[in-house]
């Protein structure tokens, strides 16, 4: 038989601050099955803790695919299939909304802790992934408890994953860029990132990989949409250079915080012919302080 699984996590300080019990749980968890899967077999379990031993009570719900009866049709079911005898559940996107809405819904009529889930997450953690940031971490403090034992320090106390990395990588990059074209810029010249944009998505190939790994599983602001609006606000945030009138006048009479030497800027170029020739009768003369129009450069430089 075919099924759908879907699992109800609470927060683990819902146990003490809110008086969550297993109980009530499997209670909540039966009512979510009855108001969203009629018609469907199901099961409905409450477990104490998770894998990862962090106390949160949760409940899975799995439901046979085909629906044994017709069911009354609700207002996110799009297709006869839906609501139908005989037919399959259906995971549409949706129905998935519906879903999530119910799940916050439910938390806050309870008194219980609740998350977003309508809105996307910034890091976007698949259970694979999970997974082998365990395995890595794990495989880590192995290694560095070797270390240790023989007084050597660790090199890495943290693992990373590839798309850990990637993140960090794009990161860095994204908020110093101020266009689409400097941000794939200085991802290859920097780390060896190639981005494409398909259908209006990003895409990611790290160094040393064939595949290109999607925006969307890496987090929500590494899509289109969040790149821009970052790239934007970039050059938003830019300091602007302060304008300066090139004009003689103006740039003589700004104070000089130390003497020219080498090299210094001939200030005669930016004045016509006749008024440099006479800049220079007057400095060899000594007596260019006579010229109001003219501040005294004796002291400067001449070229």
């Amino acid at each position: 038989m075919k099924t759908h699984h879907y699992i109800i996590s609470f927060d683990p300080k819902d146990a003490v601050e809110n008086g969550l019990t297993m109980e009530r749980a499997q209670a909540l968890g039966l009512q979510f099955c009855k108001d969203n899967f009629p018609g469907h077999p199901a099961i409905v379990c409450t477990h104490p803790d998770g894998h990862n031993h962090s106390g949160n009570i949760h409940v899975h719900i799995v439901i046979g695919s085909v629906r044994t009866r017709e069911v009354e049709r609700k207002p996110y079911m799009q297709k006869p299939r839906d609501w139908r005898e005989g037919t399959k559940h259906s995971s549409t996107a949706q129905t998935m909304r519906h879903l999530r809405v119910e799940v916050m819904e439910l938390c806050e009529g309870a008194g219980l802790y609740q998350i977003d889930l309508l809105n996307g997450s910034k890091e976007r953690v698949s259970e694979a992934e999970y997974w082998a940031r365990r395995r890595g971490q794990l495989k880590l403090d192995r290694e560095n408890a070797g270390l240790a034992a023989t007084g050597q320090p660790p090199k890495q106390k943290k693992f990373e994953t590839v798309k850990d990395t990637l993140r960090k990588q794009i990161s860095s990059v994204l908020y110093r860029a101020t266009s689409f074209e400097d941000f794939s810029d200085k991802l290859m010249q920097q780390y060896g990132i190639a981005v494409k944009e398909s259908r209006g998505c990003l895409s990611y190939l790290p160094a040393g990989r064939a595949k290109f790994i999607r925006a969307k599983h890496l987090g929500d602001k590494f899509d289109k949409a969040a790149v821009l609006a970052t790239l934007q606000a970039n050059v938003e945030r830019k300091p602007k250079a302060p304008f300066k009138q090139d004009t003689i006048g103006k740039l003589i009479q700004q104070p000089l915080r130390k003497p020219f030497r080498r090299n210094c800027v001939n200030l005669t170029q930016f004045l016509p012919l006749p008024q440099k020739q006479a800049f220079v009768s007057r400095s060899q003369s000594g007596t260019m302080s006579a010229n109001p129009t003219l501040p005294v450069l004796k002291n400067s430089c001449v070229a």
